[in-house]
């Protein structure tokens, strides 16, 4: 399999580096005149997947929107993997999985195995139970072309009691960073281990060039600017993503206005990292 982050950079190239949410929260839901329910977030979801997923690089589910409606919405996710990927998107599954020994392996199974209903073309993930019980995610991306997401410097408020926290000469942050960099280490153009960094963390003395894409949440409707994001991240841009959901989201249920939003967003962070 080619390497994620040997298709990251051609959808960057193609279709720009602008990461669309697909989050069906039930406030959105209600704006666009729709019901809490299954029908609801079927139709919700597939008039995104309809607009977005042929015009920008990567879409990203977050999967708690859909579990919480049980087996029926976990199929409706299937259905927006399976329809975002026949469209050219690549599909970062936003579900923040960490655990250790096999469960982290039936996690690696469920995101990053193509056999799988959910099978994405990365997912994003915890580290706090030790960077190495990520070790069969690691394995899963290598063996199947996948990436991983790592939860690195992110804008909530708690984040910073364990994240600035030191160990040794370094902050918890750092030393994800450089397992990441270690991770991605030799990779041309880029490597397929990313950090999730919030684009509301303010300044920071971290080392965010880690070879690696980074997922930037918290862009647009959330306070994140392109001016932030090249304070933030300097040469590292590069290879940002920044990700809004509620700013596209918003422009429906109608599929023309979804597209022009997404296309907008995607415009507005095209030169970044130049």
């Amino acid at each position: 399999m080619t390497p994620f982050g040997t298709r990251l950079a051609h959808a960057i190239e193609e279709r720009g580096r602008f990461c669309v949410g697909i989050d069906p929260h039930a406030a959105l839901l209600h704006e666009w005149g729709l019901g809490d329910d299954v029908a609801s977030l079927e139709r919700f979801a597939l008039t995104v997947v309809e607009a977005v997923a042929p015009v920008v690089g990567v879409v990203k589910p977050q999967s708690a929107f859909y579990e919480r409606f049980g087996s029926r919405g976990v199929a409706v996710l299937e259905r927006v993997v399976a329809e975002s990927r026949a469209a050219g998107a690549l599909v970062l599954m936003d579900a923040k999985r960490g655990d250790i020994g096999s469960t982290s392996q039936a996690y690696a199974d469920a995101y990053l195995d193509p056999t799988s209903p959910l099978g994405c073309d990365a997912v994003t993930a915890s580290p706090y139970l030790g960077f190495g019980s990520l070790d069969p995610m690691l394995e899963a991306c290598r063996r199947h072309g996948g990436g991983l997401f790592v939860l690195a410097l992110t804008s909530n408020k708690e984040g910073p009691e364990v994240q600035h926290a030191r160990t040794g000469d370094a902050t918890v942050a750092g030393t994800v960073l450089a397992h990441l960099r270690a991770a991605n280490a030799g990779a041309s153009p880029v490597g397929s281990f990313g950090a999730v960094v919030g684009a509301t963390i303010g300044d920071t003395d971290e080392d965010l060039d880690i070879n690696g894409p980074l997922l930037v949440p918290g862009f647009g409707a959330q306070g994140g600017t392109v001016d932030d994001l090249t304070r933030i991240f300097g040469a590292a841009a590069r290879w940002a993503l920044p990700s809004s959901s509620r700013d596209v989201l918003r422009a429906g249920p109608d599929v023309g206005a979804l597209r022009d939003a997404a296309l907008r967003g995607n415009d507005a962070v095209r030169g970044l990292g130049a």
